[in-house]
């Protein structure tokens, strides 16, 4: 690896954390050895970069940085088009049409040298499964989910069964051949997950959750850890 690449490499790994990074952490990611890493570091703050901390401490890097965001090694480029093309493939249409304006806008911003690593990457998802005619439109759920509303659902369960549940959406779970929705639902008073293919109608109540940004989902990967510690995978 080129000095340069090593230098933004420090940067984007600095980026990605908000604790602080040890040097024999970046050192490892990095595969150089600890003394490298300091040297770099002090390079990084002799150049004005925001960096804090000391050898022996970790470091941190400013959240009020700024660096041109497309300033991409191959490796990225690609691990963006392989998530791209798995969204334009499997997501609801408005999604599937931001990841294929995502890798144009990112084929007409990095330089000419980086374009093969998109026109004709090395890595490629697995065909979808066509699914055509038996998914409800999904983009009601995600904006429901992104404004903290409530949900009414009408679900068919695998044996026939109609419910009604009114749920406070969490996330969206795509897989390869189904697409679930995790919710707190009012009737078990506990989270579910409802399979998007089952449902038969969705309403976005006019009626917000309550909860602050982010709480429900805190609250829902503590439900989880838990769940798998059950199962005796905590």
């Amino acid at each position: 690896m080129r000095r340069a690449e090593r230098l933004f490499q420090i940067i984007q790994i600095l980026r990605r954390s908000t604790r602080p990074v040890t040097a024999a952490a970046i050192a490892e990611e990095l595969e150089v050895s600890k003394r490298t890493v300091y040297r770099d570091v002090a390079d990084l703050i002799g150049q004005r970069v925001p960096i804090e901390g000391e050898a022996g401490f970790g470091y941190l890097l400013s959240p009020d940085y700024d660096m041109p965001p497309l300033m991409l090694t191959p490796d990225e480029i690609e691990a963006v088009v392989l998530g791209a093309q798995w969204v334009a493939g499997r997501a609801d249409p408005v999604l599937a049409t931001a990841a294929r304006d995502v890798v144009a806008k990112i084929a007409s911003a990095v330089p000419e040298h980086l374009r093969p690593y998109i026109a004709d990457p090395s890595v490629s998802p697995k065909p979808p499964v066509d699914r055509s005619g038996t998914e409800i439109d999904t983009r009601c759920i995600r904006s429901a989910i992104r404004r903290g509303m409530k949900l009414r659902l009408l679900y068919r369960s695998e044996t026939g069964d109609e419910t009604e549940r009114t749920v406070w959406p969490v996330i969206l779970g795509y897989a390869d051949t189904s697409c679930l929705l995790v919710v707190w639902c009012e009737t078990r008073q506990d989270f579910r997950h409802f399979r998007t293919d089952r449902m038969i109608t969705t309403e976005v109540l006019g009626e917000p959750h309550g909860l602050r940004s982010g709480e429900l989902s805190r609250r829902w990967r503590i439900w989880r850890q838990s769940e798998l510690a059950k199962r005796g995978f905590g």
